[in-house]
């Protein structure tokens, strides 16, 4: 996914604050939905972000702090100047995502376990606005619009998944690379040194182990043996950066 590329396609109908932030936002719930890690804001952040797009095509100007249940179920489709696939369509899947959202197990915890599908009809329709939102855009070039939306429906890969409680990294990845991405989709829970070495039984137990230290030594992880390792925001950060290079390469 060339965020760049889609920024600046976009720009042509949002400008260049609004189509950086929704892009920006966008990536993001796509990097959940490949580690299958909920429980994280960006599905809201999209919606939201979304909203402010509307209210911008709709009148040229945006709420900084939008009510957003409120705009998508009473105002939006009274928009007359709005484009009905956006007026319609796209704002009915963004009332959607944000329904699940709230309602769901996306953001918060609840007794029953999280939901992946939830997070992957998430995602699935904000690729949907986002190629609506291309296919509205002016001064792209047609053939320039094509390859966009056509990036934008590659399937995202399944980077973490998770069987009998056990998470399991698929990627081709470094020992330290599989740490950060395992502690990312855990993110900001600890995980103890006996289930990362469960999950990564395939690796050697010595290399696992000596990893963990020079992570920790580097303050990408704070913890210890006993009570297991979580990731500090650095490490959030450079375990970001491993997944965004994945699904680059992918």
């Amino acid at each position: 996914m060339d965020e760049a590329r889609l920024t600046k396609a976009l720009s042509a109908v949002l400008g260049p604050a609004l189509s950086a932030e929704l892009t920006a936002d966008f990536i993001k719930l796509r990097r959940d939905a490949a580690t299958a890690t909920l429980e994280r804001a960006s599905p809201g952040k999209f919606v939201e972000t979304f909203v402010q797009c509307l209210q911008f095509v709709a009148s040229g100007k945006f709420e900084a702090k939008p009510a957003v249940d409120e705009y998508l179920s009473k105002k939006v489709e009274n928009e007359g100047s709005l484009p009905e696939g956006l007026r319609i369509c796209a704002a009915r899947l963004a009332r959607t995502i944000y329904t699940l959202r709230n309602k769901r197990n996306i953001a918060h915890k609840n007794p029953i376990d999280p939901n992946t599908f939830d997070l992957a009809l998430a995602h699935e329709s904000a690729a949907w606005i986002m190629a609506e939102l291309l296919r509205n855009a002016t001064g792209v070039l047609m053939q320039e619009a094509g390859a966009l939306i056509a990036q934008l429906q590659v399937p995202v890969g399944t980077l973490v998944e998770e069987i009998d409680g056990l998470r399991l990294v698929h990627a081709d990845t470094s020992v330290r690379g599989e740490i950060l991405i395992l502690l990312h989709s855990h993110y900001p829970d600890r995980v103890a040194v006996a289930d990362i070495l469960k999950t990564m039984s395939a690796r050697s137990s010595g290399s696992v182990k000596n990893r963990l230290g020079e992570l920790r030594m580097e303050k990408l992880l704070h913890g210890d043996s006993k009570t297991g390792y979580r990731l500090t925001q650095v490490g959030h950060a450079g375990a970001v950066a491993e997944i965004a290079n994945l699904m680059k390469a992918a």
